[in-house]
């Protein structure tokens, strides 16, 4: 399945049908899942990165568990909007994600997600090496709920538009 356009994903899920949220580091890949309503994003893991096999096995695996029906990748843009090694990186973690599963796929801009990550952290109270154990998995929780909210603000629009 190729990558979609964000407006186009609901209509792609089979019914209550989770989206999994992705922040592609380096190092680490940070996992999140949307409820079934796609209303609220939740950190559930972050990945250490090994090979490719080992991380798609695992991938699989929690795809299966919480019946996810969609993809949300973050990409890395430049803050000038231009794309660099990152963004590469990003893009390349989504086409192995399309091997993967045949599930549609968005790819979300994620600027400034890990800060708001950190900062919703450290709002909460979280320790310090909590928060750098667990900054990417609150990273694509923070995601794929931009995602999650940018769908809902297109449902009331639509809704204001019809009535």
């Amino acid at each position: 399945m190729p990558i979609c356009n964000p407006s186009d994903l609901p209509g792609m899920l089979p019914r209550r049908a989770r989206l999994m949220g992705f922040d592609v580091g380096a190092k680490t890949i940070g996992l999140a899942v949307s409820d079934p309503a796609l209303t609220l994003a939740s950190p559930i893991e972050t990945i250490r990165r090994t090979r490719w096999a080992q991380d798609a096995e695992r991938i699989r695996a929690l795809v299966a568990y919480w019946g996810v029906g969609g993809f949300v990748v973050g990409i890395a843009f430049n803050m000038d909007g231009s794309e660099g090694p990152s963004a590469q990186r990003c893009r390349a973690f989504a086409q192995g994600l399309l091997a993967l599963a045949d599930l549609p796929l968005v790819l979300q801009d994620e600027r400034l997600s890990s800060h708001a990550a950190a900062e919703a952290m450290r709002e909460a109270g979280a320790r310090r090496g909590r928060r750098e154990a667990n900054i990417d998995s609150v990273a694509a929780s923070v995601i794929l709920q931009d995602l999650l909210d940018a769908l809902a603000r297109r449902r009331r629009e639509d809704g204001l538009q019809a009535g």
